[in-house]
This record gives C-alpha cells, structure tokens and sequence, in this order.
C-alpha cells in the first residue's frame, strides 16, 4: 500500500495521480491519493479517470474540511483489456437495440397512419351512403 499526498498540486493533480498508478504501484497494490477539494468538481473528475484508466476505485471519502481521500487498486493490463472489450460490446449491443426500438416504434407510427387513413376513408364512404339513402 502507497500514501500519495498530492494536496500541493492543488486542482492540477490528476495527470500526476496517473503517473503514480502506472509507475508507483504494482499490480493488486492499493493506492491512497490525498488531494485538496476545490469545487468538488475535482472529486467526479478523479473518479472518471480512475474509471477511464481501468482500475478500481475503491473508495472516496471526505478527509477533512478541505481534502479529500480516494483509495485505488491497480489491475493489471488483461483486467483492464477485458472490462474495455466487455464496455464496448456493452455499447455495441445497447446501440443495436436502440436502432430496434426506433425501427419498431417507426413502423408503429406507420402502422397508425395507415388505419388512421383508412378510418377516414370508411367514415368519408358512411357519410356519403348516409347521404345517398337521405337522398332518396
């Protein structure tokens, strides 16, 4: 386990916080990075890159008034590799049913134009019926 103090670097810790999980930590290692909060922004945006780099975020919490703690596990390039493949085939197959849905939901809607057409044509030929037999 590593302590990072990274409290001196005030907003502009991130890429520093990612140099340290490449080359100061081994694999399975857990990483304890200490920074100052600022807007809170800072809080989401360490959470992302943590996220977008592969590793866990093992946990986040407030260390006192104006710092926070966030601690990390590093894993190893196969893990990341995998849950990069598993992300994208997420995002694959959730493009593939939106593309479904919108197909379905387009031929609903032409669906509805078509009996909406044709109820209007039948009504239109009742009326003139209507009127032929008020006729006679």
């Amino acid at each position: 386990m590593q302590r990072y103090d990274l409290r001196h670097l005030h907003e502009n810790f991130y890429d520093r916080m990612g140099e340290l999980i490449n080359s100061g930590l081994k694999v399975n290692e857990v990483g304890i990075f200490l920074f100052e909060v600022g807007d809170y922004s800072s809080i989401q945006k360490s959470a992302d890159l943590i996220k977008e780099m592969g590793h866990d975020l093992m946990n986040s919490v407030k260390f006192n008034e104006v710092d926070w703690t966030i601690v990390v596990k590093k894993v190893d390039e196969k893990v990341i590799a995998e849950r990069k493949e598993a992300a994208q085939k997420a995002a694959e197959e959730a493009e593939a049913k939106r593309i479904e849905a919108q197909r379905v939901a387009e031929e609903k809607a032409k669906q509805k134009a078509e009996d909406d057409a044709k109820k209007a044509a039948e009504a239109a030929e009742k009326e003139a019926a209507d009127a032929e037999t008020k006729a006679e």
